[in-house]
């Protein structure tokens, strides 16, 4: 994974649904962060998960979506809510599977 993702990255079909598979790094956890991302992925009509991860300190999100509303929503988990304080994000691009319904933050 890594922080550029593939910035310049020319996009074949910008509509093609893909998947965004990322990990924010920071004070993430206890503050709201997971219900962070399923409202931004429900006003930006995101497929996915976000759980926390057992390092205490990180929280992956898998999302799918076209790629241009991931770039949106991966500015997003950069910012994260009002008490969280994100370091970085870290993601890659996969393939879209089309096996997610809504968005859900995974205790």
């Amino acid at each position: 994974m890594s922080s550029g993702g593939g910035e310049g990255e020319v996009i074949a079909d910008p509509r093609r649904p893909r998947r965004l598979v990322a990990k924010a790094i920071g004070r993430v956890q206890g503050v709201g962060y997971r219900a962070f991302c399923a409202d931004e992925a429900l006003r930006l009509h995101v497929d996915g998960y976000a759980r926390n991860l057992p390092d205490g300190r990180s929280v992956e999100v898998q999302a799918e979506a076209d790629e241009p509303t991931l770039r949106r929503f991966i500015e997003r988990l950069r910012e994260g809510p009002r008490m969280a304080v994100v370091h970085d994000v870290e993601y890659r691009w996969e393939e879209a599977t089309g096996e997610f319904t809504g968005f859900e933050a995974v205790i």
